[in-house]
């Protein structure tokens, strides 16, 4: 899977918020991180890259909320070297062109699929913390 640095990413969420056709992918709001809701079919996406530079290095489960925000909040930054953006794999609807943010929580028990609309105004480009 090829690898979606910054820029690259910029360019995907600026042509994304230009979309204005309705489409079944935005009938649920995905501002934020949720569970893939079953009204979205998975083979109507395509994924198109990752934004997990290197697959066999341990990435961080260390969040970035700069402003106070947390991970289910509409105005959480997309900051891909942060969790969960850095587990992510980017995704483009079929049908109208949106792009969204995909990945899948395990937990102790369970897996389960969540994504998110990318939204250019959200991203940040912040190196990692020491």
């Amino acid at each position: 899977m090829v690898f979606i640095d910054f820029p690259a990413l910029s360019t995907l969420a600026a042509a994304s918020a230009l979309v204005t056709k309705k489409c079944s992918c935005c009938a649920v709001p995905l501002d934020a991180w949720q569970r893939l809701p079953t009204s979205l079919e998975l083979d109507r996406f395509e994924e198109i890259g990752t934004l997990r530079e290197d697959p066999y290095e341990e990435p961080t489960f260390a969040e970035y909320h700069p402003q106070g925000t947390r991970y289910d909040s509409a105005d959480a930054p997309i900051a891909p070297r942060y969790y969960p953006a850095n587990l992510s794999q980017v995704a483009r609807c079929l049908d109208c062109g949106r792009h969204y943010l995909r990945y899948n929580e395990a937990g102790g028990y369970f897996t389960e699929l969540r994504i998110r609309a990318l939204r250019p105004e959200l991203l940040a480009d912040a190196p990692l913390s020491a």
